[in-house]
């Protein structure tokens, strides 16, 4: 009995520390200016259309998505260590941090949408680089992204997205669960294999292919982006809120109540 007492006492200590890790890192990412917030976003997406670009070299050279997918992980590696914001990674993190009494809902709505505008617009940016620079991979670019865009606003592409959203939020999660580098790392190139190698729905990586296919002459437009995205970013949200946040924090709710009594 005092092993099985010993054990819920250890793991309730490790969800109340990942609690006050994702509080601590998360307050002062929500209380930034906007022009942080804006700098951090554009970087992100900068590094990730990095990832891309290595994502489309190996799956033009392979045809496999799953090695493509291994090769993308240098973005989120990127992520990790340049400490920069991507979207669909402030589901968890930010919620907790409002959750527990350190911020409001606008200061979060606020930070979703500067930072999701910078990582479109980094993303923009430099995939037009990418494919000005790397001709040769307009036409694997077309290929990856019509995947996506064929996927459409249905039940298919909703699940997808969800399971992406939960994908990435996951990741996030085991970035605050622990802290070694080397377990992080692992994380952020497992999350990157099941996303890009499974093509899970991503509202920001596969936007990030559909703008390289728009620079590659996709036979597609921006309204059929849009259109696509708006389905993404809500099944991602649904994913990774709803799927992983909610029952995160429902699993820390002594945690989170602690740190709503110490205001």
């Amino acid at each position: 009995m005092s092993s099985v007492t010993s054990d819920t006492t250890g793991t309730e200590r490790s969800f109340s520390d990942a609690l006050d890790r994702m509080v601590e890192q998360g307050t002062p990412r929500l209380q930034r200016r906007w022009s942080a917030m804006s700098a951090t976003g554009f970087v992100a997406g900068a590094e990730v259309s990095l990832g891309v670009l290595a994502l489309l070299a190996v799956e033009s050279a392979t045809g496999s998505p799953l090695l493509g997918g291994l090769a993308f992980s240098f973005g989120f590696i990127a992520l990790l260590l340049g400490h920069s914001e991507l979207f669909t990674e402030g589901f968890l993190v930010p919620v907790a941090v409002v959750v527990s009494g350190k911020a409001s809902w606008v200061q979060m709505l606020r930070f979703w949408v500067i930072t999701l505008l910078a990582n479109l617009l980094g993303g923009w940016i430099l995939t037009w680089f990418a494919m000005e620079g790397y001709p040769e991979l307009h036409r694997q670019a077309v290929t990856s992204a019509t995947f996506f865009i064929d996927s459409g606003i249905g039940l298919h592409g909703f699940a997808m997205d969800v399971l992406g959203g939960a994908a990435i939020t996951l990741m996030t999660r085991m970035h605050n669960g622990t802290d070694s580098m080397p377990a992080k790392l692992v994380a952020s190139i497992g999350a990157a294999f099941l996303l890009a190698g499974l093509r899970l729905g991503h509202s920001i990586l596969d936007t990030l292919l559909i703008f390289a296919a728009l620079h590659g002459h996709a036979p597609f437009g921006y309204l059929d982006w849009l259109g696509w995205f708006g389905w993404a970013v809500l099944g991602n949200i649904v994913g990774g809120i709803g799927l992983v946040t909610l029952f995160r924090l429902i699993r820390s709710i002594d945690a989170v109540k602690e740190k709503r009594a110490e205001d």
